[in-house]
């Protein structure tokens, strides 16, 4: 793809994004949610293959429905109120359509069924990009309209999410359906929270954007697409697979890294609104999803190819890695001594 041509898409979904966010009015947040849609098939194209333009297809198809049931809620709540206000979504019938809307463009189960698909058929940029930056835009209105969407569809939604993000998972050896039921999962955690304590899941939102970036940047570093790729993954760079390691447990949610912090404040949030029992399911479908990140940390360090590879093999990555993995790697690891912090600014 022409340089020319890439920093004008690159541009158009940063637009896009910062039109969502800056936005008042639901035309225009609909507006930059389409430039974000639009802008990124593109670059799900480029690599010319049909596996490509099988994904971009279904994600068109996706976002073009949420997209559609989006305004026709705005639209509802308008004739009814006579506001295009972001923040006036008072009729419970708009709300619910919204509320589906957004869990469509999020990929929130049971919505869920296009995200590995469409993550499959994508190189690892284009899946980095799929897997953080698009989410900004749904979850931003989501969190603006929190305190109006049904808090008991939220909760349903987000513990099916985590479920079947750790279900899904489970049986899974190729790296970017991984990641895409890992999403899910991790989804599910957000919208739990988000009626209750939206800036709990904003932390989340956050904490989620650095592992699944750094996660997605040494896969792209190691090139492992799948489970057999990964076990060489010694071979080529020690560090960086240690630093795996250290990521996949972050993922997983095992204290004392960044990944605990989120789902230890959740849970206590939960606990203080007497959903005991609810946080008891939640705990327990996160175990799911650690079973298949500890199955990759085993993969990682403790096995070896099943075959003898008949293509040249470097002994060592000789590639100099960017600023940017160590430092997402060390914010994986070492985020948990700002929970007190957290705690007062709460």
């Amino acid at each position: 793809m022409s340089p020319y041509a890439l920093s004008m898409l690159m541009s158009s979904l940063a637009v896009g994004t910062i039109v969502t966010l800056s936005s008042h009015h639901w035309f225009l947040a609909w507006m930059g949610l389409e430039i974000n849609t639009l802008a990124i098939i593109p670059l799900m194209t480029k690599m010319h293959h049909p596996r490509a333009a099988e994904s971009a297809t279904k994600y068109f198809l996706t976002q073009a429905s949420a997209s559609a049931l989006i305004l026709f809620s705005t639209t509802i709540n308008a004739w009814m109120t006579g506001e295009w206000t972001i923040m006036n979504m008072t009729n419970p019938t708009p709300t619910v359509i919204l509320t589906l809307a957004l869990a469509i463009k999020l990929g929130i189960a049971p919505f869920h069924l296009w995200l590995p698909d469409v993550l499959q058929g994508l190189n690892m940029l284009t899946c980095l990009i799929l897997s953080t930056w698009q989410k900004l835009a749904p979850m931003a209105l989501m969190m603006l309209t929190s305190h109006q969407l049904n808090t008991n569809l939220l909760i349903a939604m987000a513990l099916m999410s985590t479920i079947i993000g750790g279900w899904g998972g489970l049986n899974q050896t190729q790296m970017r359906k991984i990641m895409a039921y890992s999403s899910i999962a991790h989804l599910g955690w957000m919208i739990l929270v988000i009626s209750f304590a939206p800036s709990l899941a904003l932390l989340n939102l956050l904490i989620y954007l650095v592992l699944t970036s750094s996660m997605f940047l040494m896969l792209l570093t190691l090139n492992s697409t799948n489970t057999n790729k990964l076990s060489i993954s010694w071979l080529k760079t020690p560090t960086l697979a240690a630093s795996m390691m250290v990521t996949l447990m972050a993922l997983g949610g095992l204290p004392p890294t960044s990944g605990f912090l989120p789902k230890w404040l959740i849970l206590q949030e939960m606990t203080k609104q007497h959903l005991g029992a609810l946080s008891a399911l939640m705990a327990m479908s996160a175990l799911l999803s650690l079973f298949f990140y500890i199955r990759l940390s085993y993969t990682i360090s403790m096995t070896s190819p099943p075959n003898i590879s008949n293509s040249s093999l470097t002994w060592r990555k000789k590639k100099n890695l960017t600023y940017v993995i160590p430092i997402l790697i060390i914010m994986s690891a070492t985020m948990m001594p700002i929970t007190p912090t957290l705690l007062l600014l709460n």
